[in-house]
């Protein structure tokens, strides 16, 4: 929130109207679908928009929109993607053009999803109340990786408040504390968690859980082979000690 804040300067409203109009444009979208989506992963599938489909049209729009939201996601975060957008805008607005299409993307997949009457599995008593400390335990956790990487901008609003600021660019760094120290993508691993963590589990609903972790697993090893030629002999170093995705063993190293 302190970059909100810092956008109400008025030299910086006065200076950098669009670039500040943007920023609030990114929270905004971000925010609803930030919230959005993690009602869906805590309440269990839902429709906003009936489309009137059939039972096997629900499952095809669904799978559809999920394969949107990771081509989008997939495409956009490639290197070639990115030197290919540089000749359309200033590579400061980059991240935020891939934020805001990311956020986009999402809404579109929650407010299009069509719920399947099918029910999978329902779980109750004590393992409905498992589930549910599951979810808030693992929702702790994310958070808990995300200030630990103390960079982290979903939204790509850092890169615009370095401009605006007439800050340098900060260089991308190996961050090994907190849940870092356990496994390499924690954010990941909650988010596969959180995924899996709720109690009612209708077809489509199964459909997306496992689309959706396995897009994460698939993202995971391309992010990391992509670390791996970022970082070099550092990153190597980084994984001969530290498992990837499942936290299977006690770190021994001190944080970073």
């Amino acid at each position: 929130m302190s970059f909100l804040i810092k956008t109400l300067n008025p030299d910086f409203i006065k200076n950098h109207t669009k670039i500040v109009i943007l920023i609030w444009i990114l929270f905004i979208f971000g925010l609803v679908s930030g919230i959005m989506f993690a009602l869906f992963l805590f309440m269990g599938s839902f429709t906003i928009i009936d489309l009137g489909l059939s039972a096997g049209d629900v499952l095809l729009v669904d799978a559809f929109l999920s394969i949107m939201f990771f081509l989008q996601h997939s495409i956009m975060v490639r290197k070639g993607f990115k030197q290919w957008l540089g000749k359309f805008m200033p590579n400061v607005y980059h991240n935020a053009f891939y934020g805001i299409t990311s956020a986009i993307a999402l809404l579109l997949v929650l407010i299009f999803w069509q719920k399947s009457p099918a029910l999978v599995a329902r779980a109750d008593g004590i393992i409905f109340w498992l589930l549910r400390a599951l979810f808030f335990l693992c929702l702790a956790g994310f958070f808990w990786g995300v200030k630990s990487l103390g960079s982290f901008d979903a939204l790509g609003v850092q890169p615009l408040m370095r401009y605006i600021s007439n800050r340098p660019d900060k260089s991308q760094q190996i961050v090994a504390k907190g849940p870092y120290r356990w496994a390499r993508h924690p954010l990941y691993f909650f988010m596969i968690i959180l995924i899996w963590s709720c109690p009612v589990l209708t077809l489509d609903r199964l459909i997306f859980n496992i689309m959706w972790s396995l897009w994460i697993v698939i993202g995971t090893y391309l992010e990391d082979r992509d670390l791996h030629r970022e970082f070099g002999s550092q990153y190597l170093e980084y994984s001969s000690r530290v498992p990837m995705l499942i936290p299977y063993r006690i770190p021994r190293n001190k944080p970073v």
